[in-house]
């Protein structure tokens, strides 16, 4: 019967990049001038390339090797450094990064394609890069450019990674009950005491050094939320030159035996005095923790989708092999014993909600790639602070609903394989096993949903909320008498419509309680991404 396999689908991101997306039309934008297929055909398929033979044939000796822990070091899979240096030697980490460290300064839209074919491939993987990328946006827009210069080229190169230190045994989501200390020294730097939990990739040596960004408190800090400050702690010590030096007091207490990712460390760490600079502004840290939170967010998300996509295509290869019973209008095969899974209307449903979820969030993810990328970089103001309002509004829903699917569907795959799906050899009770996490790293979808309902909805009376309802509402009215187009508007109109007193009712109940808005907001922040869904497939 079939094995594990994964084929990277090509032609759905260049369809969506090219025709959905048009992002040939932005050439003028910094980054874009050569976003045409020209550049996005051989960069996926060199990207396909990499995912499909050195990636995913790691994906089950990753999970089932798993890590050794051995006195403070971290030991991964067999390949794993091997094919990290390839991933390094292709030049993959400095992809969308700043040029002037190094970098490629190609636009985000075009780093999704890779992101989703390394999390389809291999989501133990693609956790060292990713968040490697999330501490580079932190450190470019919070901290001074002496630190900048001095560990930013290494990250961008992918020679050194990045993590992000935020949770401690009492506190996971409410960061403001964080206990680690940093106290000032003479020469300008801090010590970093305390023990942080749940850090992944907080430990290993598929790099060189480690740089760590970790939340922590000053003496005169505040109480809660407002008394957090960001840090930057390297693994090793770097010296004016750049050369790696003495280790810093930083420790790797053990390793967490977790259900999924099993080929991704996630560490107890130690820090002991650790030496460590200053990012941005004191007891500002929350501000440049989120800059690399809101990324991760879409880039979490992105690891659903990647799980979701692989687990369809394992699903629809076995469903065309597996020989069970004959349709019920007749046998399609008379020359078999029985059919094959596919002729049956339950096995066809489930594959199409999957096919239906795994393109349809592509473009999801692609559009929110495209919208940060024109916040940052479109010469434009005006379209700048449009295309910030939609990710800002869109970015829970989009994290909450790719994740939750890449699960709902990574479990639809199991169903179909029926028994085989419980076994471990043909891999999807591994896909089961691995999305899980992604509904609640990176803040919990509950969290996300009330991110939704308690600070988007409300922001500046609703001007979030324009930036998704007027395009709509314009795409309705210049399509409404259309007749081919008939089926796909009414029913979008007609939700679009159930989705905005849905909103009242949120915003009037929040106001009036806010325990009504919030027991309604996961429900409501999954409703809104089913009408996102519809005007996308329209």
């Amino acid at each position: 019967m079939t094995m594990p396999q994964y084929k990277a689908p090509i032609r759905d991101f260049q369809f969506i990049l090219h025709d959905y997306l048009r992002i040939d039309q932005y050439r003028d934008v910094e980054g874009f001038a050569d976003a045409g297929p020209e550049l996005t055909t051989p960069v996926l398929e060199e990207a396909a390339k990499l995912c499909e033979e050195v990636l995913f044939p790691l994906n089950q000796v990753g999970d089932k090797q798993g890590l050794k822990y051995d006195n403070g070091r971290v030991i991964v899979p067999e390949g794993f450094k091997e094919a990290y240096n390839t991933y390094v030697a292709g030049g993959w980490p400095s992809f969308t990064c700043d040029p002037k460290y190094g970098g490629q300064g190609l636009p985000e839209v075009l780093n999704m394609p890779l992101m989703e074919m390394v999390c389809s491939s291999n989501l133990s993987f693609g956790l060292t890069p990713g968040l490697t990328h999330g501490a580079y946006n932190a450190i470019m827009l919070h901290a001074s450019d002496a630190l900048k210069q001095k560990y930013v080229p290494k990250m961008v190169s992918g020679h050194w990674s990045g993590v992000m230190c935020l949770t401690e045994p009492q506190a996971g989501t409410d960061l403001g009950l964080i206990r680690t200390k940093a106290e000032p020294q003479s020469d300008g730097s801090y010590a970093i005491s305390g023990g942080k939990i749940f850090i992944s990739c907080g430990e290993h040596e598929m790099t060189e050094n480690i740089i760590h960004l970790i939340l922590a408190r000053l003496p005169d800090a505040p109480p809660g939320i407002k008394g957090i400050s960001l840090f930057l702690a390297p693994k090793f010590m770097v010296g004016d030159d750049g050369s790696i030096g003495e280790r810093n007091r930083i420790r790797c207490e053990g390793l967490e035996h977790k259900m999924g990712i099993h080929a991704s460390p996630t560490c107890v760490m130690q820090y002991d005095g650790a030496k460590a600079w200053l990012v941005g502004e004191p007891h500002k840290g929350m501000r440049a923790m989120f800059t690399m939170m809101n990324a991760a967010r879409l880039y979490v998300g992105v690891q659903g989708l990647g799980v979701g996509e692989v687990a369809y295509q394992n699903a629809l290869a076995y469903a065309k092999e597996r020989l069970q019973s004959r349709a019920l209008t007749g046998a399609k095969e008379p020359s078999k014993p029985a059919d094959p899974l596919i002729v049956h209307p339950d096995i066809r449903r489930m594959l199409l909600t999957m096919r239906a979820f795994s393109e349809g969030g592509r473009a999801l993810a692609l559009e929110m790639a495209l919208m940060n990328d024109l916040s940052h970089r479109h010469p434009d103001a005006k379209t700048r602070e449009e295309a910030d309002a939609f990710v800002q509004l869109i970015t829970p829903i989009t994290k909450s609903y790719l994740t939750d699917g890449g699960f709902e569907m990574a479990s639809l795959a199991m169903q179909i394989h029926g028994g085989y799906g419980y076994i471990a050899e043909y891999g999807v009770e591994q896909y089961v096993r691995d999305a899980r996490i992604t509904m609640i790293y990176e803040g919990t979808n509950g969290v996300q949903a009330l991110d939704l309902v308690g600070r988007k909805l409300p922001y500046r009376t609703g001007r979030y909320l324009r930036a998704f309802f007027h395009p709509v509402d314009a795409f309705v009215t210049k399509h409404k008498d259309n007749p081919e187009m008939k089926e796909f508007i009414k029913p979008l109109s007609k939700h679009v419509e159930y989705l905005q007193q849905a909103t009242l009712w949120i915003a009037m109940n929040g106001l009036a309680n806010p325990d009504d808005a919030a027991g309604g907001s996961v429900e409501y922040q999954r409703m809104f991404a089913y009408v996102i869904m519809a005007y996308i497939w329209a």
